[in-house]
């Protein structure tokens, strides 16, 4: 693939600017004409998560698509900006190019820094001084999925070393969190159960990042697992002239248990 040109760029983005404002015109289309901020937050959601999708499957033609998917949504809520009076994508560019340069000063400027923790460090510094916050964590969004959200605040405080000196540290931490969650579990108390199970959690989700894990990741690989294996089980079930509901629990645990044996020796053929 060759190296696009800077006439080229600003070709195909023009284009796309121009098109969603005809788009939103008076004789654009009536679905986009409708669409507000908030009707397109769960379908800009979607398209995001559809390129999680494509990144996960290594799969370049379909992330290009979502990649664009997504900057349409970008344009859109512009131009809506646009109509609106508040800002355009001019606006939306200048502030991210002027951000940018101002929190990477080891690059546009004369600061130095000897890695990455120091690079980090140095941007929660700047970010501190832009705008007048009454935490560090303020500008995380309460909307983030749980786990995300929990790696997110750990990562923050760890930037300025409130953080486990090591994974074994961790470890200890969720030990602890798991006796006081059986201890919640035996008092049938379920306000507790609930508050030591989130602590559970949390602490695994700080485990994870201290092995370099991404615990969304390893929890959507362990459902996908669990669903082929399922789905294994199920076939095999139909080929024998049965109902998965007719079954016994032991009869689907020898199912299951076969299922992870002929998975796993296919995926070693491969």
């Amino acid at each position: 693939m060759d190296k696009m040109s800077d006439s080229e760029a600003k070709k195909y983005f023009g284009e796309l600017i121009e098109l969603v404002a005809i788009l939103r015109s008076e004789n654009g289309c009536p679905w986009d004409r409708e669409q507000t901020r908030e009707s397109l937050k769960p379908l800009m959601l979607e398209e995001m998560y559809e390129a999680f999708d494509a990144i996960d499957r290594k799969n370049e033609a379909d992330l290009r698509e979502e990649l664009g998917d997504m900057l349409l949504h970008i344009v859109f809520q512009a131009q809506i900006g646009i109509e609106q009076g508040s800002f355009n994508i001019v606006d939306v560019l200048k502030q991210l190019i002027f951000k940018m340069k101002k929190r990477h000063p080891h690059v546009f400027g004369d600061i130095q820094v000897q890695n990455v923790d120091e690079v980090l460090l140095n941007w929660e510094t700047i970010k501190e001084g832009e705008k007048e916050r009454e935490s560090m964590l303020s500008s995380i969004p309460p909307s983030l999925p749980a786990l995300l959200r929990a790696q997110v605040i750990q990562s923050r405080v760890a930037r300025v070393g409130f953080d486990w000196p090591n994974a074994n540290e961790v470890w200890r931490k969720v030990i602890e969190e798991q006796n006081e969650f059986e201890e919640a579990w035996k008092s049938h108390d379920q306000e507790s159960i609930e508050e030591e199970w989130g602590d559970l959690v949390f602490a695994l989700v700080n485990l994870s990042r201290h092995l370099q894990l991404q615990p969304e990741d390893a929890l959507q690989k362990a459902s996908q697992r669990f669903a082929q294996r399922f789905h294994y089980m199920e076939n095999e079930i139909k080929k024998q002239g049965k109902k998965i509901e007719n079954l016994s629990l032991e009869e689907m645990d020898e199912l299951w248990n076969k299922a992870k044996q002929e998975i796993k020796l296919i995926q070693n053929n491969q």
